[in-house]
């Protein structure tokens, strides 16, 4: 009988040492609450900020998904110059004109519409009222291929473009500044000096990667080539960008392909591309290396707080150490063995970190709530960077906890008590 109760004895013994080193540890961490929570203060600051930059960094991804996925599946970029003379040159190259956006438009099967754009950032006055804002020049395919609606009026048409009417349709934004509650709809409005009738405003769309397309102003492509920033290339009407939607999601590899060929015929191109077409796809995936880059790099810029906490800790636990060789000397002298007395330390090291990860965790998760709150970006709590953050702040905990256990378990009771 014996030999099967031994075994249970044991690890009921041992289950009573582990809880009475838990109370001690405890009753010495509350006695001295000051010291322990400046200890706790890197783990709480470290697992903060690893939870909210991962999480902001993720809600900034979902935010420009958002973004273009609001523009549609199916649309096209076309940009001026190649990635690499773009990146050589703080100049936007000028190689896109309105033939260009023309020449797509009727020879390429699978494009639906195209809208070619020209804008500059320049005043807009009211009656007394002067405010800053985009101005864009382009045509009636605007709306569809950006997915704008018309909240009152109406938009520009082929004849206004045609006959370079001096017409103009607000963002919702861009009204509100100009009229506030008043009917823009007749009223007239002055750019560069030139008197614009308000034809339309626009449903609020909010911004779009930092620029917002709310405070904009929309005019034909020819006004705004002949009457605000003039003919600046010898090719035609210079284009800032074009923007174009394929027949479907599945056509947009063939789009790109025949978009391709076409501007390096018309360009004349042997070498380089002097454009580059991209997809909402492609943008959107190079957005979010960007944006996971950063993210990476901020996480483990907060978890160097982490690794300072736990140098903390062991700093604690060594001047613990010092302070407590009588404690330690007594309780050998009265049968404490090295491992209790490893264990005793161990557990206190492990408490300060856990309870200084559950505060930070804490914080963190507010701290990301908050974000997603009171800004655009759609910050959500990351389960993953939670259980890592407070796995490597117990696991940070834990190690450096052993050097000052160690140092405690070693020390010799006769030595320890003559010292006191």
């Amino acid at each position: 009988m014996p030999c099967f109760t031994q075994p249970g004895k044991r690890f009921l013994l041992g289950t009573m040492d582990i809880l009475e080193s838990i109370k001690m540890a405890a009753a010495t961490l509350t006695a001295n609450r000051l010291r322990s929570s400046l200890t706790m203060l890197g783990m709480v600051i470290g697992n903060a900020s690893v939870i909210a930059m991962v999480g902001v960094g993720q809600g900034a991804q979902r935010y420009a998904a958002s973004q273009f996925e609001s523009l549609g599946t199916d649309v096209l970029f076309i940009v001026p110059g190649s990635p690499q003379a773009r990146g050589r040159s703080f100049d936007i190259p000028r190689t896109l004109v309105w033939a260009d956006a023309e020449a797509i438009a009727t020879q390429v099967p699978t494009v639906r519409a195209v809208a070619p754009q020209r804008q500059t950032q320049t005043s807009i006055i009211y009656r007394n009222r002067n405010t800053s804002g985009l101005v864009v020049g382009t045509t009636e395919d605007f709306a569809p291929v950006r997915n704008f609606e018309v909240e009152r009026g109406r938009f520009l048409t082929p004849l206004d473009v045609q006959r370079a009417n001096q017409v103009a349709v607000l963002g919702a934004e861009m009204a509100e500044k100009l009229f506030g509650s008043d009917n823009p709809l007749g009223e007239s409005i002055r750019i560069r000096g030139l008197s614009f009738q308000v034809i339309g405003v626009l449903q609020a769309k909010g911004s779009f990667l930092g620029d917002n397309q709310d405070d904009v102003v929309i005019i034909p492509l020819p006004t705004m080539a002949s009457r605000i920033t003039g003919e600046t290339s010898p090719y035609g009407t210079e284009l800032t960008f074009i923007t174009l939607s394929a027949v479907d999601q599945d056509s947009m590899g063939a789009a790109t392909f025949q978009i391709t060929n076409l501007l390096r015929l018309r360009h004349k191109i042997v070498d380089e591309d002097d454009f580059t077409v991209r997809s909402q796809k492609e943008a959107l995936e190079i957005i979010g290396n960007v944006t996971g880059a950063l993210t990476i790099m901020l996480a483990a810029i907060a978890g160097i707080s982490l690794l300072v906490g736990g140098i903390g800790i062991m700093n604690i636990m060594l001047v613990s150490v010092t302070e407590r060789i009588q404690e330690i000397g007594l309780r050998k002298a009265i049968g404490a063995t090295q491992d209790d007395i490893l264990m005793q330390f161990m557990i206190e090291a492990i408490i300060l970190s856990a309870v200084g990860g559950a505060i930070g965790t804490v914080v963190g998760v507010g701290g990301v709530l908050m974000v997603g709150v009171l800004t655009p970006l759609e910050a959500g709590v990351s389960i993953p960077a939670v259980l890592l953050a407070v796995g490597v702040s117990g696991a940070i905990g834990l190690f450096f906890g052993v050097v000052p256990a160690r140092r405690a378990a070693q020390l010799d009771p006769i030595v320890a008590l003559r010292s006191a």
